[in-house]
């Protein structure tokens, strides 16, 4: 069975590559050449298997750095979207240089680890401009994530951005995430914000939003939360944007942004 196993492995990994290699040589080998010297490299291959391994982590980088440069190229064909949108929450100066974006849940395990990162982040940079994209992916599992995502934007239309930043960082500092969150925690933190709850119209009118925030990180190729995109606001390109899928340091966050600063 397990020679089976690492027969079907190879055929997977290796197809494309000797299918090539036997359209090049058709000219010098025989069939029969031809078979034997498949026979021979499939028998090496299962006599050292950790060359399987070698070969599908080398095509597993490649494609994730395919899939990297093709975000990145999505990203500044929607920097307006990211950076310029009047209905994304954000925090700090609106002629700021640099955006620092963030796409995340409030049910989000990862999300609840970083936020105190960025909270740090935020603290450390006033001249970035922090958006906050709300984009609660978990909600058909956990309620409390989109009543939650609901919440924060309706605080950010009538209060601000001090009262929605407040908001944001008091859901976090409930450490409820993956459908721990309650509605005691969500009132706790509207109170923190000095706000009020939203009415049922006020949640509503919050969906288009949302809605649009779902289709820009589908459309920029982001699978989960968090992502983090951090570009200049005017002049972005791929040499000057960075984007984060997934949860990383305190020290990728602050090398991000002094990339889009220019290194300065």
């Amino acid at each position: 069975m397990k020679r089976q196993t690492m027969t079907l492995l190879a055929s997977l990994v290796l197809a494309p590559t000797l299918a090539f290699a036997a359209d090049s040589a058709t000219a010098d080998f025989t069939p029969a050449q031809q078979e034997a010297i498949g026979k021979i490299a499939a028998d090496y291959m299962l006599q050292h298997p950790e060359i399987l391994v070698q070969v599908s982590q080398k095509l597993q980088a490649q494609q994730a750095d395919q899939q990297q440069q093709q975000t990145l190229s999505a990203v500044l064909a929607n920097a307006k979207a990211l950076v310029n949108d009047p209905a994304t929450p954000s925090y700090g100066p609106k002629d700021a240089k640099v955006a620092f974006v963030e796409f995340f849940d409030y049910q989000c395990l990862y999300c609840s680890h970083m936020a105190p990162l960025v909270e740090q982040t935020v603290k450390a940079n006033p001249n970035v401009r922090f958006v906050f994209k709300e984009w609660p992916i978990f909600g058909d599992r956990w309620k409390a994530s989109i009543s939650a995502a609901e919440t924060g934007m309706a605080i950010w239309k009538e209060k601000g951005a001090q009262a929605y930043f407040d908001y944001h960082n008091s859901i976090y500092r409930s450490g409820h995430d993956e459908g721990k969150l309650t509605d005691a925690d969500i009132a706790g933190a509207v109170k923190a914000a000095k706000a009020t709850a939203p009415t049922d119209a006020q949640r509503k009118a919050t969906h288009e939003a949302i809605a649009s925030n779902d289709e820009l990180a589908r459309t920029l190729g982001f699978s989960g939360t968090p992502g983090f995109v951090v570009m200049p606001t005017s002049g972005a390109t791929a040499e000057n944007t960075t984007v984060l899928p997934g949860a990383v340091s305190a020290e990728d966050l602050q090398a991000a942004i002094v990339k889009a600063q220019g290194g300065k």
